[in-house]
């Protein structure tokens, strides 16, 4: 099925723009957020950035490429994985893209040319979706190369990619459970990566996409209930229900003071 890649972008950034982040898995978006823009991480991601551009090649935000690996094989950030698809740096991979490797160490390596950085380079070059060659770094655009970096199936079947918008309001369920494999009643876990770019954008600010302001949201996906404990019937069969004060959580308070930011 052929995809309109044009609309799929004005679709993604419709979604970004109108996202809701789940309260409560927002200590975990901003933990791997953390992680990911720690110093000596951002600086190895950054190597790929300015390899990129020495070569004439789209510059590949650092931070994309860093919640791909997240995404791909989880952290804290592992330097002996693919960027393509998790598999051990030093074998040939097996899972899509297949055939890549392997990526091995060399005298004289240093952060800007040692194996993690090559497989980086062949990823994001040589290997679809070719973010390398990508020229749409807006927020819709953003949003669809992450979605092609896992696949357009979700886009064929008319949903919301698991992979981009696990962990907020446009995403419900339905999960490639392995390539190829579709399950529509299971639930992705795994944070996705515009929640974790959210975060990654509330800690640095110089985190922009193309031509764009950042506005983080201001309102959570899930406000949790005050239960309404019942009281037995009282005679005449009418339910007492007295009044419940409403203790406000933890969670609450720092939400709210998260919106005023």
């Amino acid at each position: 099925m052929s995809i309109d890649i044009k609309a799929l972008i004005a679709k993604n950034a419709g979604r970004w723009r109108t996202m809701r982040l789940d309260p409560s898995r927002l200590h975990t978006f901003d933990t791997i957020a953390q992680k990911l823009c720690a110093t000596d991480a951002k600086a190895r991601f950054q190597a790929v950035t300015g390899r990129l551009v020495k070569a004439g090649m789209q510059p590949v935000p650092w931070w994309f490429i860093a919640i791909v690996a997240e995404r791909e094989y989880g952290g804290p950030p592992h330097w002996d994985k693919q960027l393509g698809q998790g598999d051990p740096l030093h074998a040939v991979s097996h899972n899509e893209p297949a055939g890549r490797g392997p990526f091995l160490d060399r005298p004289g390596d240093d952060i800007n040319n040692n194996a993690w950085l090559r497989c980086a380079l062949d990823a994001l070059i040589d290997s679809a979706p070719h973010a390398a060659h990508w020229p749409d770094w807006t927020a819709g655009g953003t949003m669809t190369i992450f979605e092609e970096y896992n696949g357009l199936g979700y886009a064929a079947r008319g949903v919301p990619s698991a992979y981009v918008w696990s962990g907020t309001d446009q995403y419900v369920s339905g999960k490639y459970v392995a390539d190829h494999v579709y399950r529509a009643g299971v639930k992705d876990v795994q944070e996705g990566c515009a929640p974790i770019l959210h975060q990654l954008m509330q800690i640095d600010k110089s985190i922009q996409f193309a031509g764009e302001t950042f506005q983080p949201v201001k309102t959570p996906l899930i406000v949790p209930p005050v239960a309404t404990p019942q009281t037995k019937p009282a005679e005449g069969g009418t339910v007492v229900v007295p009044a419940v004060p409403v203790h406000r959580s933890i969670t609450q308070e720092l939400l709210d003071a998260f919106r005023k930011l």
